[in-house]
C-alpha cells in the first residue's frame, strides 16, 4: 500500500508541474486551434473602460492614474473609472482631484469588498470592453492596444495579459518572476489548444455586455468570471504582449499571506466544481482540473509521499532510503534558502526549493482558512514594495 501511495503522490506532483504543461505543448503543436480572425493584423480600438479597484491605496493611486492617462490609446475612446471601496485614507480625495482630466470616481464609504465595489461601478462603465485592474500594477504604454486586439474575433469573450515582476527584489522577486514566466507558458499553450483557464485579475478584459456579477461569497472572482464565459461558449485568451508590471511583497511571509487567500479560493472552486465546471466541454474540464484544481492538492501529495517513504524505510524496502535522502535534501535546501541569500545563480538555485515549499505551505494555510470558513471575500491589503513604472525597472 505504501508503494502505491508513494507512486500516486509523486505522480500527482510530477503531472501537475511537468506533465500537464508538456501535454499542452504537444497538443498545441499537433492540433493547434485556428488563429483568431484578423487578430494578427487588425487595428482594433473599441471603446474601453479601465476599471481600477482601490482600497486604502493613497501611496500608489496617483501613480496608477498617471500611468493610465499616459497609455497609448485614443483618449476619446478610453474611460478611467476608479471604484474606491471603504478607504480610510485619502484614496478617494486623490482620485477626485483628477476629475478635470476625465477620471471618474465611484466611491462608497462603507466597505463591502472588491467585487461589491466593481458591481457598483459597472453601471457607470461606458466602454464596449471593460479592463479590470488594481492600483498597484502598472501597464506598459501599448498594453491596452494589445489586450483588446483579440476582441476583433467575435468568439472571444475575455482576454488576460502578462504579469511581469519588476527586477531588483532579490531571490524572492527572481523566483516569483520565474513562476509567472512558467504560468505564461501554460496560458499561451492553453490558448493555442482552446482557451486559457487562468487569468490575471489585475489585467482582465471582457466584453461589457457579457459581464456576469459573481456571487458575493466567491473568493476568486476573476476565475469565476472566466469560467462563466467558457460555459457560454466564448473563448478566454492570453495575450503575452499586453504587459503589466508590479513588485512583490516585502517578505516571504507577506507573499504567503497573499497566496493563502488565492488558494482558499481554489479550494472553494473545487468544492463548487459541480456547478463551475463546463461538463459538456471535456477538454476545458481537463484544463481546469489540471491547471487549477490539482495545484492546491500538491502539498497533500507531498505529505503523503513523505509519510509513505518513511513507511517503506521501516519496511527496509529497496531504494526507500535513497528516496528519503532525496526528499530530505530537498526540504533541507528549502530551509537553508530561508536563511542564506548568496548572490548570483547559486542564490537563485538555493532559493527555488524554498519558494516551492513556501507556496505549498501557503496552500495548506489556504486549506485551513477554507475549512474553517475564515477566508473573507473582502481583499486584505498585503504590503507591497514601492511601485516600479514600466520603463523605470532597475
Amino acid at each position: 500500500m505504501a508503494v502505491i501511495i508513494l507512486g500516486l503522490s509523486v505522480g500527482v506532483i510530477l503531472y501537475t508541474y511537468i506533465g500537464y504543461p508538456a501535454l499542452l505543448a504537444v497538443m498545441a503543436r499537433l492540433w493547434p486551434r485556428p488563429a483568431l480572425t484578423a487578430v494578427s493584423t487588425a487595428v482594433h480600438t473599441p471603446t474601453v473602460t479601465l476599471l481600477i479597484a482601490a482600497y486604502n491605496e493613497e501611496e500608489t493611486i496617483a501613480q496608477k492614474i498617471e500611468n493610465s492617462l499616459a497609455l497609448d490609446y485614443p483618449p476619446a475612446r478610453l474611460q478611467i473609472l476608479v471604484a474606491a471601496d471603504g478607504s480610510a485614507d485619502r484614496t478617494a480625495q486623490i482620485v477626485a482631484g483628477y476629475a478635470d482630466r476625465g477620471v471618474v470616481l465611484n466611491y462608497e464609504p462603507a466597505r463591502r469588498g472588491k467585487m461589491a465595489a466593481i458591481n457598483r461601478a459597472m453601471p457607470h462603465a461606458t466602454g464596449e470592453i471593460v479592463v479590470f485592474s488594481d492600483a498597484n500594477n502598472f501597464y506598459q504604454a501599448d498594453a491596452l492596444r494589445e489586450l483588446v486586439r483579440p476582441f476583433a474575433d467575435a468568439s472571444v469573450g475575455a482576454a488576460s495579459g502578462a504579469k511581469v515582476i519588476a527586477k531588483g527584489d532579490g531571490v524572492l522577486g527572481e523566483s516569483e518572476g520565474l513562476y509567472w514566466r512558467y504560468e505564461s507558458f501554460i496560458k499561451e499553450k492553453e490558448t493555442a489548444v482552446h482557451s486559457s483557464v487562468g487569468v490575471a485579475g489585475e489585467m482582465l478584459a471582457l466584453r461589457r455586455r457579457l459581464f456576469e456579477p459573481p456571487p458575493e461569497d466567491i473568493i476568486n472572482d476573476d476565475f469565476y468570471m472566466a469560467v462563466r464565459l467558457l460555459h457560454r461558449h466564448y473563448r478566454v485568451v492570453y495575450v503575452p504582449t499586453a504587459r503589466s508590471t508590479e513588485r512583490i511583497s516585502p517578505t516571504a511571509q507577506d507573499e504567503m499571506a497573499r497566496r493563502a487567500r488565492i488558494v482558499a479560493g481554489r479550494y472553494q472552486a473545487i468544492w463548487r466544481g459541480r456547478e463551475l465546471l463546463p461538463w459538456k466541454r471535456p477538454l476545458l474540464v481537463w484544463q481546469i482540473v489540471s491547471h487549477k484544481f490539482l495545484r492546491p492538492l500538491v502539498p497533500l501529495a507531498m505529505i503523503a509521499a513523505l509519510a509513505a517513504n518513511l513507511a517503506l524505510v521501516l519496511q527496509a524496502r529497496p531504494l526507500a532510503r535513497l528516496l528519503l535522502l532525496c526528499q530530505m535534501g530537498f526540504y533541507g535546501t528549502a530551509v537553508l534558502g530561508s536563511y542564506l541569500h548568496p548572490g548570483g545563480k547559486l542564490g537563485k538555485l538555493l532559493y527555488l526549493p524554498t519558494y516551492l515549499v513556501n507556496s505549498n505551505l501557503a496552500a495548506l494555510l489556504g486549506l485551513g482558512r477554507f475549512l474553517a470558513g475564515k477566508q473573507s471575500t473582502r481583499w486584505q491589503r498585503v504590503p507591497r514594495r514601492q511601485p516600479t513604472i514600466p520603463g523605470e525597472e532597475k
